[in-house]
């Protein structure tokens, strides 16, 4: 007779879902070597310097990731890695972090770069308004509408490619530094329990 297994909770079922998410997208050293794309270059990620998770190319990556993301729609993993050659940042971490935007999450980031767009360039100014009031009827008005919507959402990407990766490295630096701290601590309490238990025996 089986014994029956206890159902996964759905905390535990998302975290394998993640895991196998980060897993199947996260590139390997072999991979971008062979990748075809990055020919001319790719030998250059087979160095372990590039794969180290560090205090100083972990911050870069999550930064370079953001960039790549914000500031083109497609290819990112590629702007990404190939940024983080000079700059010796975390390959795997920067190509990761670009999948903050994707096609699930691009809609809501659209509404955002376009609040932000509108929010930097002021277009429901008095000159803009001006101008559009020209054309406040007809066909006319709609394309003015959808160029200004679509020239604020692109500036609006534009920022976010400019500030997300200054808050990417701060926010990633320090939580970078909290879990070193944390494991460092973890450490020197087991060693403190070991020698306890040896002089205790003793």
């Amino acid at each position: 007779m089986s014994v029956p297994t206890p159902r996964m909770s759905l905390t535990a079922r998302s975290k394998l879902w993640a895991q196998g998410v980060i897993r199947k997208n996260t590139p390997t050293r072999e991979g971008m070597a062979e990748n075809k794309y990055l020919a001319p270059i790719a030998h250059r990620f087979l160095s372990p310097e590039l794969w180290r998770f560090t205090r100083r190319s972990v911050p870069r990556g999550v930064a370079l990731g953001l960039f790549a993301a914000f500031i083109i729609p497609i290819g990112q993993i590629f702007l990404a890695a190939f940024l983080a050659l000079p700059s010796r940042a975390n390959v795997p971490l920067a190509a990761l972090v670009t999948f903050v935007t994707n096609p699930f999450t691009l809609p809501f980031w659209l509404v955002v770069a376009n609040k932000v767009g509108n929010f930097t360039l002021r277009l429901d100014a008095a000159g803009p308004a001006l101008a559009h009031g020209k054309v406040q009827s007809g066909a006319w008005a709609m394309v003015v509408d959808l160029f200004q919507m679509a020239g604020a959402t692109a500036f609006g990407f534009i920022v976010l490619a400019v500030v997300t990766p200054a808050v990417g490295y701060v926010v990633s630096g320090w939580v970078w530094r909290a879990v070193v701290s944390r494991k460092r601590a973890r450490r020197l309490k087991a060693m403190e329990a070991r020698l306890d238990q040896r002089l205790a025996s003793q």
